[in-house]
């Protein structure tokens, strides 16, 4: 079956989208308004783009007038964000934070979430969170449809001690972290607990 992009509504699309690219982590983001309101929402378009400079991107849809999410004009206008990763230990206050609220609603008091101060960002971070990366904002794409791509360049990582293995050589203990992460479906989330390996093939060599 084909699927011609230029001929589906824009809700068809993301349909095929989101039942096809799965599963996708969760980008629990913390970011706090020109005003002072804190905000907290998930987005599941979302995925580290490189290492040097280590970045971010998060796929932040519009709203359904075409304005932008209180997430974007809050990264737009302060420049800072928070990602924080989502376990299966915080998924229903997760969800709790993907509520529709107006912008003056601070997400973080509602689903009683605790934070904690960044180092170098002034958004906090979630407390509960077991990972947590202090982003500031490197290229915003924004789009007539209040769609927005945030690119965030990671200023700091924050992981639980519990789930550090070996902190000199830089080993996280990822399965024991249990990240979720989003697939096809409204409500539908995937565990992190099988895996299984492929090695890399060796280089070819030129030849001689």
């Amino acid at each position: 079956m084909e699927f011609d992009f230029a001929e589906l509504a824009a809700d068809e699309r993301y349909k095929l989208l989101t039942s096809t690219i799965v599963p996708r982590p969760i980008a629990w983001v913390t970011t706090v308004s020109a005003d002072g309101v804190r905000n907290a929402a998930p987005f599941s378009f979302f995925n580290a783009m490189g290492k040097e400079p280590p970045l971010l991107a998060i796929g932040i849809q519009g709203n359904d007038d075409g304005s932008l999410k209180d997430t974007a004009r809050n990264i737009i206008d302060t420049r800072e964000f928070v990602v924080n990763l989502v376990t299966e230990h915080v998924a229903h206050a997760m969800n709790l934070t993907s509520i529709a609220a107006p912008a003056d609603i601070d997400e973080l008091a509602l689903a009683e979430l605790d934070v904690t101060p960044s180092i170098k960002v002034a958004v906090p971070r979630i407390s509960a969170s077991r990972v947590a990366f202090e982003c500031r904002l490197h290229t915003p794409l924004q789009f007539a449809s209040g769609q927005v791509v945030v690119i965030g360049e990671v200023l700091q990582a924050h992981v639980d001690d519990a789930y550090v293995l070996d902190a000199a050589k830089l080993y996280i203990d990822t399965p024991k972290l249990a990240p979720i992460g989003r697939v096809h479906g409204r409500g539908l989330y995937v565990r992190t607990v099988e895996t299984f390996q492929i090695d890399r093939p060796s280089p070819v060599k030129a030849p001689q």
